[in-house]
């Protein structure tokens, strides 16, 4: 295919649709430059993952927006130091969190509007600020403030090579309807996410179990840009089989299912694999820290698949699925239903059921300290015998949202080849959130990295081509 030289003469190309990317792009067009943003996706689907996004979490001295008391930066790091079991670059998580209060004011300047706080079954009213409309809205509401910013956009066009030479990108090629353009802007921030819509790519991580793994993220994501810049020596961060990995609907479809294919009834079940045998504390932790560890439980069990099953009075508990449970009058009946061993299922509810002390204490949204006595592996809190016809239950999958393994970045979102720092190479956004969550999850992180690093991409790049 030949390829054209574009005639366009862009002093800064980003390289993505999302969050980070259009942070980059505003904040470097504010700055003067002149911008242009590659997107991958048609307009239809443009935005990535995080037009599948609900919130932004946030540290705050005092009330801020809709966030109630305060959030400090020890308790904001602590929660990350847990789910990531350490594995994070500290000096750059603590750089994050402390920048993400600066970061609300600037969302509404340009355009993103939060809904009142929440309280009740999330638990996040402290921690987590929640975008009215989505983060369709959020995305929608930069497109607007970039456009106006006289950024332009190009769409369906996938970035295939970055040309770097002598620690610099000298140009830059990209394929828009079946024909090859190149570009030689004066910056480049890569914003285009990991790599998970590549099954190939997730199973030669993980071997042949992530066949069975539905795909929540965007399906443009096929780390096409991470491989090249990889290939030539890139500095890389993270672990190819670590990735935001949730458990999700198991009828959901293959990609691009999103946010509401996730399935928030764990603290308040019991989880049992294809045997009707449980394998982990579903009560370890409240949901919103703890969330993301079933992904990867779920991909360790027997055809990578589990089943949570709750009773009647914990229906109203957690946020809803797009798909309804399936419901049965008996245990042995749902059992039927999901395709389970219907006596063993029995046995492992009862078993459950006898090694469940006082309930009085049950709080939803607290660690309640009502847990089994006994029973390996245990359950810690919201531990409730498992009586109150109708049953239900849900298949579990593992839900992959973004990968971790992607490029090493220094305080300024710069990426560098052999410790020498590419001159005009800035990445943002999940393509270099590995540095940062090394694995686990927590809630609303993913949008705080890619708004941070976003803005700092684009006010370097911009710093960089005036």
């Amino acid at each position: 295919m030949k390829i054209i030289r574009a005639s366009e003469s862009y002093e800064i190309v980003v390289i993505g649709g999302g969050n980070a990317a259009l942070c980059s792009a505003i904040s470097a067009a504010e700055a003067g430059a002149r911008v242009l943003i590659l997107e991958a996706a048609p307009k239809a689907y443009r935005g990535g993952n995080s037009r599948h996004t609900r919130n932004f979490r946030c540290m705050h001295s005092e009330p801020l927006g809709p966030l109630i008391e305060s959030y400090s930066e020890d308790e904001y790091f602590n929660d990350l130091m847990k789910v990531t079991n350490g594995k994070t670059d500290q000096g750059l998580a603590r750089m994050v969190i402390r920048q993400s209060e600066k970061c609300m004011p600037w969302m509404e300047r340009h355009g993103v509007r939060f809904q009142p706080s929440l309280s009740g079954t999330l638990s996040l009213a402290r921690t987590n600020a929640f975008f009215l409309g989505g983060g369709k809205a959020l995305i929608n509401a930069y497109y607007r403030t970039a456009e106006n910013l006289g950024v332009d956009v190009k769409y369906d066009a996938s970035v295939t090579h970055l040309e770097i030479d002598d620690g610099e990108v000298i140009y830059l090629d990209y394929i828009q309807h079946e024909q090859s353009y190149r570009l030689s802007p004066k910056a480049v921030v890569v914003a285009s996410g990991g790599f998970q819509a590549d099954t190939d790519w997730l199973a030669r991580a993980w071997g042949p179990a992530a066949k069975n793994f539905l795909i929540r993220g965007t399906p443009y994501n096929r780390g096409v840009v991470l491989d090249d810049l990889l290939s030539q020596g890139l500095e890389q961060v993270g672990d190819p089989t670590q990735c935001h990995a949730v458990a999700i609907d198991g009828r959901s479809p293959k990609y691009d299912g999103g946010i509401v294919t996730r399935l928030d009834c764990v603290p308040f079940s019991i989880v049992v694999n294809k045997n009707a045998e449980r394998f982990y504390d579903e009560g370890e932790d409240v949901w919103p820290k703890r969330y993301a560890i079933w992904g990867r439980l779920v991909a360790a069990q027997p055809e990578q698949i589990g089943y949570a099953i709750i009773d009647a009075k914990s229906l109203e508990l957690f946020m809803p699925s797009v798909f309804p449970p399936i419901k049965a009058d008996t245990i042995e009946d749902l059992a039927l239903k999901m395709d389970l061993p219907a006596q063993k299922l029995r046995a492992t509810v009862d078993k459950f059921n006898a090694s469940c002390g006082d309930t009085t204490g049950f709080r939803p949204t607290e660690l309640d300290g009502v847990s089994t006595s006994g029973l390996k592996p245990p359950k810690t809190n919201w531990a409730r015998p498992i009586i109150e016809a109708p049953f239900y239950g849900y298949s579990l999958r593992t839900g992959v949202t973004f990968t971790y393994l992607g490029l090493k970045v220094d305080e300024n979102a710069q990426c560098s080849v052999g410790n020498r720092p590419v001159s005009n190479l800035w990445a943002a956004g999940e393509t270099m959130a590995g540095s940062i969550l090394g694995q686990g999850y927590l809630a609303g992180f993913g949008m705080t990295i890619g708004t941070v690093f976003g803005r700092i991409a684009g006010k370097e790049a911009a710093k960089y081509v005036n």
